[in-house]
């Protein structure tokens, strides 16, 4: 089985990470603590930030592929409606794979918890967002 993925919805949950990211990391959210938990000094410089940025964009397009890919086989195995399949999908691979590695990973490069916590659950925001967008917005035949 392949799974029906609407293109759209995952560029706009694609979108949606990068608006995510820019409202949760900006100084006066959780800006400011993350670059000191995280010991990053900002150059100042623009185009500095250019690869970064376009590193998230293409991983950000492969999470909502994956998620809306997961989602639709969700949805087909247990049926139902296909939002709760979505968000129940991005919390149980949020949970298995993001957290769990972020966790483990940052035990061992000694980071603090408060910054292992800050950016897990920018991650599940994200993934929710993602969720939402490609739950109300399936393929087109599979709902």
């Amino acid at each position: 089985m392949i799974p029906q993925i609407n293109y759209w919805a995952v560029l706009l949950a694609t979108l949606s990470s990068m608006l995510v990211g820019s409202i949760w990391y900006t100084p006066k959210v959780f800006g400011n603590y993350w670059m000191k938990a995280a010991d990053v000094k900002p150059s100042g410089q623009a185009k500095d930030a250019i690869g970064p940025i376009a590193v998230t964009v293409v991983v950000s397009f492969i999470t909502a592929w994956v998620l809306a890919g997961a989602t639709f086989i969700s949805w087909k195995f247990y049926g139902g409606s296909y939002l709760l399949n979505a968000v129940v999908t991005a919390v149980v691979l949020w949970a298995g794979f993001t957290a769990a590695r972020f966790i483990t990973h940052d035990a061992f490069d000694r980071r603090t918890v408060g910054l292992t916590v800050l950016n897990i659950s920018h991650e599940l925001v994200t993934v929710l967002v993602m969720s939402v967008i490609i739950g109300v917005w399936p393929a087109s035949g599979t709902v």
